[in-house]
């Protein structure tokens, strides 16, 4: 296979696997994530063609934003048994197949069907259970840097193609973006295809960080595997730490994916922004982010990671609670995309540093899977209470007010979570 032959190569020049494992992770949850940010730009020409509203275009949207979380635990099941490479070209496949159905619909329940279920599945497969299963598989050392460059991928990729997604909606319809994503997935499958290996062993290698070859854990049943993310949730479910984690990823997701993700184009527009100019503020924000999720990986294996969310998470608050008062001028919408944009997605690192230092390596991708449906359902909730607030107030800015003042709660939250009940940090030399 090509891997063999490149990791032969790379190991002459003392470079480990695990980083071109990273690189084809990074290229599927930046496509993936792409996927899910395009209908964001999409909103207004369905309702101008289909003569939806945005409440129910964004009832699919939500359906898709709770499956996406829901499956996380399931994908991790379903990596363990099946095998990350196979599940990733599966789910590209079902995403493919859910954007190339939309090109025919003609009626709402096959936007519940495609875009909510049928995307919704394949994206849950490939969420950030991804990130935390390849992170603790391939690495020990530059763990929490290798969780953030992953996150940051995610969190890019929902924002810095919108600006080409709304320039190719407006000059050529929605159905080019739709095009456009297919071809994006297929450059991914066959990165996939060629380089993503399961675990270390497969190549006779250590993870990064160790010494000695880890073999890959007995096989389960089907039926085992899928039993195992409901016993580890039932393990899980009798600690504080597990419920403060998973309510402070359901506001993370209802300040995020939920809410400026898919509202942030239609809500620019009520302000009179066009959409490329809208998807390009987005699009800073991606870039940002992608610094600032780094840089988060990069303190999670240095600091505490409760006040690391501290932080994040009261930021956060602010620059929502900011937003409604900048006038959504050029300098306005530039500092709030600057401060959204560096914290981003930044809670992810910290959050999975903790979860793998209180449960366990081997537990950890099970675990951020439950607390990654937490974040979703977050994002459900915004992506459909933000659509509900636009269509009955008219306005989506209480969404925005009720978004910061939760983060501002997640930020106490996440300070309440026990010293005594996480190891401690292991020194960066050691990492």
């Amino acid at each position: 296979m090509v891997s063999t032959a490149l990791a032969s190569s790379l190991a002459r020049r003392n470079i480990h696997y695990g980083w071109v494992v990273v690189a084809a992770t990074f290229l599927t949850m930046l496509v993936t994530a792409g996927a899910m940010g395009a209908p964001g730009v999409l909103i207004k020409p369905l309702q101008d063609e289909f003569g939806w509203e945005t409440s129910q275009i964004s009832s699919a949207l939500a359906i898709r934003l709770i499956l996406f979380g829901f499956m996380g635990p399931f994908a991790a099941a379903f990596m363990n048994y099946f095998g990350v490479r196979k599940v990733i070209v599966f789910a590209l496949a079902l995403i493919g197949a859910g954007f190339i159905g939309s090109l025919f619909m003609t009626t709402l329940w096959q936007l519940l069907l495609l875009w909510g279920i049928v995307v919704g599945f394949g994206t849950g497969l490939t969420a950030m259970v991804l990130a935390a299963t390849v992170s603790s598989r391939w690495f020990t050392k530059h763990r929490g840097l290798v969780v953030g460059m992953l996150s940051a991928s995610s969190a890019t990729g929902q924002l810095v193609f919108l600006p080409l997604m709304a320039e190719l909606t407006e000059r050529y319809g929605w159905r080019s973006t739709v095009f456009f994503v297919c071809a994006m997935i297929m450059v991914a499958a066959l990165a996939v295809l060629a380089f993503m290996r399961d675990r270390p062993a497969d190549l006779n290698l250590p993870a990064l960080g160790e010494t000695h070859v880890t073999p890959p854990p007995a096989s389960t049943s089907l039926g085992v595997a899928l039993m195992t993310p409901i016993t580890v949730l039932r393990e899980i479910s009798t600690t504080s730490t597990f419920w403060i984690l998973f309510a402070t990823f359901y506001i993370c997701g209802l300040s995020t994916n939920g809410l400026i993700q898919t509202h942030f184009v239609t809500l620019c527009g009520d302000f009179g922004i066009v959409p490329v100019a809208a998807a390009s503020v987005l699009a800073v924000m991606g870039i940002f982010d992608f610094f600032g999720t780094i840089g988060s990986g990069w303190l999670s294996d240095r600091f505490d990671n409760r006040w690391l969310l501290f932080w994040y998470y009261g930021l956060r608050g602010l620059s929502l609670l900011y937003l409604p008062f900048s006038n959504f001028n050029f300098y306005g919408l530039s500092i709030f995309a600057v401060f959204y944009g560096l914290d981003w997605i930044a809670t992810v690192p910290p959050t999975v540093k903790i979860a793998a230092d209180r449960f366990g390596r081997e537990k950890v991708g099970l675990v951020f899977g439950w607390v990654f449906a937490g974040h979703q359902l977050g994002a459900a909730t915004a992506a459909y209470g933000a659509g509900l607030s636009r269509t009955e107030l008219s306005s989506y800015l209480p969404a925005f007010f009720v978004a910061g003042a939760f983060c501002l709660l997640a930020s106490i939250l996440a300070i309440t979570l026990k010293k005594s009940g996480l190891t401690n940090p292991v020194p960066a030399a050691a990492h």
